[in-house]
């Protein structure tokens, strides 16, 4: 999609007027440029009585030369960003491409700016669709194009804004479009690869990848455990933004959890849904859409990311339980269940990113499905040693409405972990009650201290309820698969410092 703004002037194929609750008259520059007999048709659907300009209700007026449709915003003062967002979406969902592919969304009386972006940005999300592997159409009309029209004194403003959250968006689609992939072509080497081809025309990111036998090398066995049974071997991948800047300062560490396709292992799951397993490397997902957002906006502080990336299968090579694994950390591992891998690669992933100098480390994972139980698809589960960082993440979520919602992480929780009889921690707690908090005590043993004091600030992220497969249940601003979750707001944590 080319998205521009402009002034009330372009009328395009589609013109879309959204308009609050009350409105009999069409609002000041509603019909500009119109011809006269579509300005009458379109004066005359405003008087109807047909439309009040309720929420979410419409009315499409069919002229020569466009369609107008006249969307219900509801009350003014009822208006937020999300319901803004929300529409957009639902707006750009229900269009069709028959009458052409020029959108035009005039925002005229009484509409603020942060609204204004939040509708154009829903329409931007939504305009996304996986398709590679499907045989196109030949009558194909070309994608779409929006112009948003606002007046002329907040035209600059909303310009800016706009190209920022077109920018973000890139990231987020790339983070579909790699959870999406099937496991068959996307794969721990692919991922490594199409990073490294990501990074190569641009002067100010670097990627580099740990293969198999640099994992090897660095005592890594947490993350090879748990991808050796495959024929496509685990690796390692770091991402880095602007990586000769401010070299001594402390910056941020993203860390993502990237199981390319998770069968279970040896503790093999059901076969029910076990295709939508090609989403558990969404945290690492994330993460590469997050460096692409970052980029895209020109961002220009320093960030580390890591992606932790292996597939879990059963083999004759896979790990088993019973088993004790040796990390990167010196910790050992006892495994009691090879399903519960996804903790054992982060467990080497995020001691690296203490390596790093961070300022903090958050983790993205697909990690158990107890956050499901707990949140449904609704909301990430968040936990954190640090509640300056907690309250940040939530903040940012909140304004972009990719909600975390803060978890326990009591000392139960991380005693479970490091009750085992034969290593450091367990891999599984002792019954199913908690899992969700259970998997973060466990994670939390792998975050360094700074010199003997404190942890290094640190949340884990659990988005196996938001990441996908129900994003079109719960999130009008996806229809089907990845939802390339808390891009947008980590980007907003970070950029915004």
């Amino acid at each position: 999609m080319k998205v521009t703004t402009s002034g009330f002037l372009d009328t395009g194929d589609i013109m879309i007027i959204p308009v609050f609750e009350g409105s009999n008259k069409a609002p000041n520059n509603a019909t500009t440029n119109l011809s006269r007999s579509a300005s009458i048709s379109v004066k005359s659907a405003f008087a109807s009585d047909s439309f009040t300009g309720k929420a979410e209700e419409s009315l499409s007026v069919w002229t020569k030369n466009c369609q107008v449709i006249i969307i219900g915003m509801g009350k003014k003062d009822d208006l937020t960003t999300k319901k803004s967002r929300d529409t957009g979406a639902k707006c750009f969902a229900s269009l069709s491409k028959n009458h052409g592919t020029k959108i035009v969304v005039r925002y005229t009386s009484g509409w603020k700016i942060n609204n204004m972006i939040a509708f154009t940005e829903g329409m931007i999300l939504r305009d996304y669709v996986f398709d590679k592997y499907q045989k196109k159409e030949e009558d194909d009309k070309g994608p779409w194009s929006l112009i948003g029209q606002t007046a002329e004194r907040y035209e600059s403003a909303f310009r800016s804004a706009i190209e920022n959250v077109y920018s973000v968006a890139t990231g987020v689609h790339l983070a579909r479009d790699l959870g999406n992939e099937p496991a068959n072509k996307l794969y721990p080497e692919e991922f490594g690869r199409r990073a490294l081809e990501w990074a190569k025309d641009k002067s100010n990111v670097e990627v580099e990848v740990w293969d198999y036998n640099r994992l090897k090398k660095e005592g890594m066995y947490g993350l090879i455990e748990v991808g050796k049974g495959s024929i496509h071997k685990p690796c390692m991948v770091f991402f880095r933004l602007n990586p000769n800047f401010d070299i001594e300062a402390e910056v941020p560490c993203i860390v993502g959890k990237g199981i390319t396709f998770d069968s279970g292992g040896i503790s093999i799951k059901g076969s029910a849904g076990m295709d939508e397993m090609k989403l558990d490397m969404h945290g690492s997902a994330t993460v590469f859409g997050l460096f692409q957002a970052l980029y895209a906006t020109g961002y220009t502080g320093r960030v580390n990311g890591i992606t932790c990336m292996a597939e879990n299968m059963p083999s004759a090579e896979a790990y088993r339980p019973g088993d004790v694994i040796n990390t990167y950390s010196g910790k050992t591992i006892e495994v009691l269940n090879t399903d519960a891998e996804g903790r054992n690669v982060l467990a080497d992933g995020l001691w690296k990113a203490g390596e790093l100098n961070p300022s903090y480390i958050i983790d993205l994972a697909t990690l158990t499905g107890s956050v499901v139980v707990a949140l449904g698809h609704e909301a990430t589960g968040l936990f954190s040693n640090n509640k300056l960082l907690s309250q940040k993440i939530q903040n940012v979520g909140d304004e972009v409405d990719e909600i975390s919602w803060p978890l326990p992480l009591l000392p139960a929780f991380e005693k479970q972990m490091t009750s085992s009889k034969i290593a450091d921690l367990r891999n599984q707690g002792k019954g199913r009650w908690g899992g969700a908090s259970q998997a973060a005590g466990f994670l939390k043993q792998f975050v360094q201290e700074r010199e003997g004091k404190s942890q290094i600030p640190w949340a884990h992220l659990d988005i196996a309820g938001t990441a996908g497969i129900w994003g079109g249940e719960t999130n009008v601003t996806v229809s089907h698969g990845a939802t390339g979750v808390q891009v947008r707001a980590l980007h907003l944590l970070i950029t915004q410092g």
